[in-house]
């Protein structure tokens, strides 16, 4: 069995909590992590508190194989981040030379204020997530990959991070409509659990096109052998149920 590689999230910002702004990201990373077999296995969404963040990060990056961090990176006060990460780890930060460098090339010096300079700071030790079309890098430290927080610019280091990562087995999946209530098939469904190990199988109730309730049963296995064993049990199951008594 290959290694199973996992990750968590973690997601800084009041303008989060506060419903402010509508996170974008998370889904965007769950579904791009699953894409390339690692596991995404908790999400935490913190303050922009200094102690919230590395406490979550302490406890995020002993458990996952990887972390990633998205928001607080930016020029204002309350982007700590980079602060935090430092802090965790027991490393300095001060401002990157390289990042310096190309914030002098895009801003005249009367344009290069204290807030733009600290979008230069990144913790020591630190290797930079940046690109030509990416002003102000990420980092990744560690096993942490800290993003920005604006979904573009998150998407686009994702794209440049991703290949340096490790991966694991791709995680396979097949829905099947149950024409059923979840209600009803709860008993079936956990002795097809128990009897397929190997596979998970999740419901997920709905409303179906004439208002009723339904479910979607959503079989899932690394082994595409064992995935399509658990499939053909959930098809005879709902088969059973459904065939005249």
């Amino acid at each position: 069995m290959s290694e199973i590689i996992t990750a968590g999230i973690l997601v800084i910002g009041d303008e989060i909590l506060s419903g402010r702004t509508k996170d974008a990201n998370i889904g965007f990373i769950a579904e791009y992590l699953t894409n390339i077999g690692i596991d995404l296995r908790e999400v935490r969404v913190v303050a922009d508190d200094e102690a919230a963040i590395v406490e979550a990060l302490d406890a995020l990056r002993h458990r996952y194989t990887y972390v990633f961090s998205t928001g607080g990176i930016g020029p204002t006060h309350d982007d700590i981040t980079a602060d935090a990460v430092a802090k965790a780890f027991g490393v300095g930060i001060d401002h990157h030379p390289e990042v310096v460098a190309r914030f002098r090339e895009r801003f005249s010096e009367a344009e290069l204020n204290e807030a733009r300079l600290r979008m230069a700071r990144i913790p020591d030790g630190a290797e930079l997530i940046q690109s030509a079309t990416i002003l102000a890098p990420g980092f990744k430290i560690g096993n942490v990959i800290v993003l920005a927080g604006v979904p573009s610019i998150m998407q686009a280091m994702m794209d440049i991070v991703a290949p340096k990562l490790k991966s694991g087995v791709r995680m396979l999946s097949e829905s099947i409509r149950a024409n059923a209530r979840e209600g009803d098939i709860g008993g079936p469904l956990r002795a097809l659990a128990k009897a397929h190990p190997d596979a998970i199988i999740g419901s997920y109730p709905f409303l179906d096109e004439d208002k009723k309730p339904n479910t979607y049963l959503v079989v899932r296995s690394r082994d595409p052998d064992k995935l399509r064993d658990a499939v053909e049990g959930v098809k005879q199951m709902l088969g059973a149920l459904q065939a005249p008594q």
